[in-house]
């Protein structure tokens, strides 16, 4: 035999604490779900009862019925606002549910019981109909706990064979009349009663074992993430002061303050130099993903004047820009727009925009960077005739780890986490980010943001967005997570 199936098994099963307090809240959660159904069932069978038979015992049974609800309903509340986590309380709820369970079924039973003594000849179609009915309500929605549900099966089979077997004990009828023919279809309905209870049970469980399962691969997901994170935090932090040393000491090499660098080794120096500065990259780049990732990166925000930090930033890659032959265009208004911002995190976005824009513009190519502003929202843009992005990229684009051109042959390298990051830090200022592109003509990428209105401030020259910067779009490039 299956140990899933062993009664004993799944008793123990079922009162272990953790299963307990899931059973508890699916337990409740269905008895209030369901409580004007059943109000409305009762209501029913007592009106019903109290105009073919005896109104007054009617009205006692139906005040019985109510008081288990108001039970119900107490501990309904009591366990929603439980917080969980404590064995005692669990099994003091469950004996508080057998309790519940019990006076609910015997004041059903009694109802239907006292109908059905009141019937002067056999045939109890009303009172079985009424207990059938209830009994296939406990098997369909108070299958939760198993001591639950076999002490109402219990109370609720008795009853049944109670009833079958009152008019055989006081008519002594032949084994072929209809009496005995009741008490087979009764025993008949009470096996299907039995066997429906448990094939719901078995459902249940089934769907809170699948649960489990689901949480408890989640549990270990998470504990695997934080491990990772935790190891990526370190080891970044291990590396980062090694390599300051050896990048400084480059940096000295290089500038020529040490001793004069022989022609021959220039090359080689400047290969050190690049190769520790894109290291130093990945570090700090890791670094603010995991403190993103973790709610650990400050934001200081203020009133910035977009125009002035955008400039900045511009101003900071024209060296660049002008060695490699990159002529970088800026069209501002002429009035400040100012925003609510981080400008620490916001010129690290635009810094990783306008590297992009370097890195995949040609020679002879033009990069525009844009500030607009319409109504209430302020566009900064990044424009360049590089190579473009190809269509369906956003998840390469914005992804961690990822680049478009992930191959080892690839002209630009990258961590593929500067455009994840920039992602992130234009969300946490409640802005948005995206990009236009054609394939071969460039790339523009966009950043949104909520207007910041100063009190002497003039809005009458705001921008149509339909015009302008998408007008230019000749746009593109081959880059991903960077």
């Amino acid at each position: 035999m299956n140990t899933t199936d062993d009664p004993k098994v799944s008793l123990e099963n079922d009162l272990s604490s953790d299963t307990l307090e899931r059973q508890l809240r699916d337990y409740v959660n269905i008895t209030k779900k369901l409580i004007w159904q059943r109000q409305a069932s009762f209501l029913a069978a007592m009106i019903l009862s109290a105009f073919y038979f005896d109104p007054a015992l009617a009205l006692v049974c139906y005040s019985g019925l109510l008081f288990s609800e108001v039970l119900d309903l107490v501990l309904t509340r009591r366990v929603q606002r439980w917080e969980g986590n404590d064995p005692v309380a669990a099994r003091r709820f469950l004996l508080w549910v057998m309790v519940n369970t019990g006076l609910s079924a015997v004041m059903i039973s009694l109802f239907v019981l006292l109908i059905a003594i009141q019937q002067n000849s056999g045939g109890h179609f009303m009172p079985l109909f009424f207990l059938f009915a209830a009994a296939l309500f406990a098997a369909m929605n108070n299958h939760q706990i198993l001591p639950s549900l076999i002490l109402r099966l219990m109370i609720y089979g008795a009853t049944f064979l109670t009833i079958s077997v009152m008019d055989i004990v006081r008519l002594r009828p032949p084994l072929d009349s209809h009496h005995w023919l009741e008490f087979f279809t009764v025993a008949f309905v009470l096996y299907f009663i039995v066997d429906c209870s448990f094939v719901f049970l078995k459902l249940y469980r089934k769907g809170l074992k699948q649960l489990q399962k689901i949480k408890l691969e989640h549990d270990r997901a998470k504990r695997a993430y934080e491990i990772k994170s935790q190891f990526l935090s370190t080891m970044s932090h291990e590396l980062r002061t090694p390599l300051t040393s050896i990048k400084f000491s480059l940096d000295l090499m290089n500038s020529g303050c040490v001793a004069q660098v022989p022609d021959d080794l220039k090359p080689i120096l400047e290969i050190a130099v690049k190769n520790s500065n894109r290291l130093a990259e990945l570090i700090n780049e890791t670094l603010d993903l995991q403190k993103i990732e973790s709610g650990e990166m400050i934001f200081r925000f203020q009133s910035l004047d977009i125009s002035r930090v955008v400039s900045e930033s511009v101003d900071a890659i024209m060296a660049q820009a002008n060695a490699e032959q990159i002529e970088v265009r800026k069209e501002f208004p002429e009035d400040e727009v100012f925003i609510n911002g981080d400008e620490a995190r916001i010129q690290q976005v635009l810094g990783n925009l306008l590297s992009n824009a370097l890195k995949f513009s040609e020679a002879g190519g033009v990069i525009t960077v844009r500030v607009e502003q319409n109504n209430d929202r302020v566009r900064v843009s990044v424009q360049d005739t590089g190579t473009g992005i190809p269509e369906n990229c956003e998840a390469q684009v914005f992804g961690r780890f990822s680049q478009v051109d992930s191959s080892d042959r690839r002209k630009v390298g990258g961590t593929g986490l500067g455009m994840n990051i920039s992602k992130r830090i234009i969300e946490r200022h409640n802005g948005t980010i995206h990009y236009k592109s054609r394939l071969g003509e460039g790339t523009t990428f966009f950043l949104e943001f909520d207007l910041k209105r100063q009190p002497e401030r003039n809005h009458d020259a705001a921008q149509d967005w339909s015009g302008g910067a998408d007008r230019h779009l000749g746009e593109g490039r081959m880059v991903a997570g960077e």
